[in-house]
């Protein structure tokens, strides 16, 4: 069951439910899991089991599937469906973190950069791909997450992934911002693909903005806002839902 406005009353949380959310910038999708748990926990007086479909950065923003319940059984049909982000890429300078948590470290010159070359670099990237992960990704590495061996300044090898991208557009282009919407499979990093894109380029990138719009059929447009989810169980509750997230 996809809980919506009209239907949020027979939620059967505890049995299981699935939940579109839009996972507000600056958090992690651990923190959204943790919030809602805390909420429909407190709604139904009863400690409840929720997973989450696809791990989005703290950095991006946009579409988080959440399953209560029996349905985390069925999380990886989710994980394993067609993924559309839209964003921008910065292009002229890196970063270790391929986004904008972690400080510039290289700039390099795009002034002689032509349209062409970008469209050039854009199809290249159409059909499937070998990438590398990047190293601040929770990937584990010896039974370690990658970025908490990254951010101690550990050396961090990760194995290139075969993805594959089907679609990626060039929507705008104001350098050194190229904004883009890209529809790709499980386990593609948009940040690598930025930083690829600067390679391809004989540059330098990293991703600037990221949004996550869709999974499959599952669009952000029906997601709720977490903020908005909390204050409808608040008010059917017994049990006043007073914390924010």
């Amino acid at each position: 069951m996809i809980v919506t406005k009209d239907n949020i009353k027979e939620a059967d949380f505890l049995k299981g439910c699935t939940l579109l959310v839009n996972k507000p910038l600056g958090y992690t999708s651990f923190q959204v899991v943790m919030n809602v748990r805390k909420w429909i926990s407190k709604y139904i007086n009863s400690k409840i089991k929720i997973g989450h479909a696809g791990t989005l950065d703290p950095l991006a923003t946009g579409l988080l599937i959440l399953c209560s319940g029996k349905d985390t059984k069925i999380i990886n049909s989710y994980q394993a469906q067609m993924k559309f982000y839209s964003g921008s890429i910065f292009l002229g300078a890196t970063r270790p973190s391929q986004d904008k948590e972690t400080e510039v470290d290289q700039t390099f010159d795009i002034s002689n950069i032509i349209l062409d070359e970008i469209e050039s670099v854009r199809k290249s990237f159409i059909g499937m791909q070998s990438m590398v992960p990047p190293i601040h990704s929770a990937i584990k590495v010896n039974g370690v997450r990658a970025y908490k061996m990254a951010r101690k300044g550990e050396e961090v090898e990760l194995k290139p992934k075969e993805i594959e991208i089907h679609e990626f557009e060039i929507c705008a282009i104001n350098l050194p911002l190229i904004y883009f919407k890209i529809s790709c499979s499980k386990g593609t990093y948009i940040r690598s693909v930025a930083h690829e894109f600067g390679l391809r380029l004989n540059s330098g990138a990293y991703l600037n903005t990221l949004q996550r719009d869709q999974i499959g059929d599952y669009k952000l447009s029906s997601a709720w806002q977490m903020v908005e989810f909390q204050e409808i169980l608040s008010e059917m509750s017994t049990f006043p839902i007073s914390n924010r997230y």
